[in-house]
């Protein structure tokens, strides 16, 4: 029966099967299913499995010769579990794999640069993402970015050896690149970003993330300030931006990031330090087309820095955002520490400019203490508000929860650590088919009973540790 079908077929059929057990209980079944399943699989995926590593992942790379995309993954490995690949296995792909164009290498603790030279003649490569590799250092990279001249989407990922940055510098000339993620790599700093040159012309995501607890003190000096002047291109095509710990200096460095991208549509900033009204007013006024905005705000208690020279953002920021971005779609805020909330930060005004001015779908609201049972009754006007999160905002009561049954498109709630809450601002939810999900964590007032019947579905924790 299944000699009588055409290739083209069995190719689609087998083509739709996308779980790696089931494709390969497929390729079981005869020799024509194998045969295909060999010249389509496009995908691999290995790590702690694969022993002995070498000869495993030859005989692999010779079975499917049309390999696209290659992951190799040692989260969890220990020595017992065999040895890992090592430089060998980065020369067998680069053998094997002519299709290669995209590749993971993740907790690889034993490769190193000479392995990453090898990837040098995969010139199809166009995507590489290293995470905890820490035989890694900027040589390697670079000889990466020298050979893999297509190259279009590079993360780092606790690459702590990686220093030198001769290899950004490199991508910059290119101007191939258009995304981009740094996280956790201790010896890169805000400054560095600079040396992307005109490489920020094409680029399209930005990740930079630095490592809070080991920050590599570098600071802005004159040749840095100069190269942000001088160098500088503006981001037109940046549409995803975050930025996790980072410092701001007013007037340059990644300031000039937040005026300067017109094309934004996410952004993202966790814990940045110095990011002022200014900034968000600016890109407010550059960005019409943002569509989702997450604030994560440092409270004056932790950052020392802030005891000294407060620099809050005020409504200003959210106002200008209300007026100028008609089609935010996403808003997440919150604080870093809600036991010492910032006295003069963003107010329940700033919170409802966005609410009545942007077709808003999902709302997260997290130790925001000025967000109480007024602002639930302004979201009985928000048209388009699907999804809801309130965690620790204790100035929300039952009389405030019970409105919900008057929003007019909320289908999902999430209630976490939520002090002034019980069954009884639930009650007017139960039996009336309004949320198709409901969940509720670690609300010490509100009864799994309680629960029973508020949503479609329904999900309960309970864990009071954090109270004490």
């Amino acid at each position: 029966m299944m000699e009588a079908l055409p290739d083209q077929l069995v190719w689609e059929v087998l083509n739709r099967i996308k779980e790696t057990p089931d494709r390969n209980t497929a390729a079981l079944l005869c020799k024509r299913l194998y045969q295909i399943e060999k010249d389509q699989r496009g995908y691999l995926r290995v790590g702690c499995g694969l022993s002995p590593a070498i000869e495993a992942l030859s005989a692999l790379c010779m079975r499917f010769p049309n390999l696209v995309r290659v992951e190799i993954v040692y989260s969890g490995w220990m020595s017992k579990l065999g040895k890992q690949l090592d430089n060998e296995g980065l020369r067998i792909l680069s053998q094997h794999c002519p299709n290669l164009t995209d590749l993971t290498l993740s907790f690889c603790t034993f490769i190193t640069d000479g392995g990453l030279g090898y990837l040098g003649s995969c010139t199809g490569l166009k995507a590489l993402r290293l995470n905890f590799t820490p035989g890694i250092t900027g040589c390697g990279i670079l000889s990466v970015v020298v050979g893999c001249k297509k190259l279009s989407t590079l993360h780092l990922t606790r690459c702590l050896n990686v220093s030198s940055v001769e290899w950004l510098e490199y991508l910059g000339r290119l101007e191939s690149l258009e995304d981009l993620a740094i996280k956790n790599c201790r010896a890169i700093g805000e400054a560095d970003l600079a040396k992307l040159g005109y490489g920020w012309r094409n680029l399209k995501r930005l990740q930079f993330e630095v490592d809070a607890n080991y920050r590599y003190m570098k600071v802005y000096g004159r040749l840095a300030v100069e190269r942000w002047h001088k160098q500088w291109v503006a981001c037109e095509a940046l549409e995803d931006l975050s930025l996790v710990n980072c410092l701001i200096s007013p007037g340059r460095g990644l300031a000039c990031v937040l005026r300067k991208c017109q094309a934004l549509q996410n952004l993202h900033l966790d814990m940045c330090v110095g990011v002022r009204d200014n900034d968000l007013i600016s890109l407010a006024q550059q960005c019409p087309k943002l569509k989702t905005l997450s604030l994560r705000v440092p409270s004056d208690f932790s950052v020392p820095i802030l005891m000294s020279n407060p620099l809050r953002l005020t409504d200003e920021s959210l106002k200008a955002i209300a007026q100028n971005c008609s089609e935010l779609e996403s808003v997440s805020i919150s604080y870093s520490d809600g036991d010492f909330p910032s006295s003069s930060s963003f107010s329940l005004a700033g919170i409802i400019s966005l609410i009545e001015a942007c077709p808003i779908r999902v709302l997260l609201l997290d130790h925001v203490y000025s967000f109480n049972d007024s602002g639930m009754e302004a979201l009985c006007a928000a048209q388009f508000l699907e999804i809801l999160e309130l965690i620790q905002c204790q100035e929300v009561t039952d009389e405030g929860l019970q409105l919900v049954k008057h929003f007019p498109c909320l289908s999902v709630m999430r209630l976490c650590r939520c002090l002034g809450l019980t069954d009884i601002g639930l009650k007017p939810l139960v039996g009336s088919h309004k949320l198709q999900k409901l969940k509720v964590e670690d609300c010490p007032q509100i009864s799994e009973k309680g629960t029973q019947g508020a949503a479609r579905v329904v999900s309960y924790k309970q864990d009071l540790s954090w109270i004490y």
